[in-house]
């Protein structure tokens, strides 16, 4: 799905996504994430392969995603927007995505990881089927 201008806007924001990914009995795991754009899919990056949000992707891709946005849209809400999507786990990049995204949140001067070397990681890559919320993207 091709998102719209205003979603991708607030995707690309330094507001931190929630993550929901399902656990193997079914139950939701939660957790905050940076994200942004590559081309139409969300992506995020991990440092740490062994994390349960990308253990529980591989086994299943299902995921969804909420942002909060700034503004208040009518009749008095504040914007957010949830994405529901699948993801796909791709070795290594995820250094220089989160180098990327921390210009984003934390600054134009930082450097992070704050490491020298870091692991490969696992970039998340999140194919959107579906958006739904309150804002411009859902007018």
């Amino acid at each position: 799905m091709e998102l719209p201008e205003s979603a991708r806007e607030l995707i690309e924001s330094a507001s931190l996504a929630h993550l929901v990914t399902l656990n193997a009995d079914g139950s939701p795991q939660v957790t905050c994430v940076w994200v942004g754009m590559d081309d139409e899919e969300i992506v995020s990056g991990h440092l740490r392969v062994d994390q349960r949000k990308l253990r529980n992707v591989a086994r299943d891709p299902r995921v969804a995603l909420s942002i909060e946005g700034t503004e208040i849209q009518p009749p008095g809400l504040k914007q957010y927007l949830v994405v529901h999507g699948r993801g796909r786990l791709v070795s290594g990049g995820a250094p220089e995505l989160l180098q990327r995204l921390a210009h984003v949140y934390l600054g134009p001067d930082v450097r992070f990881p704050p490491m020298d070397d870091p692991p490969p990681g696992t970039v998340l890559r999140i194919a959107v089927d579906r958006i739904v919320g309150v804002g411009p993207w859902a007018q």
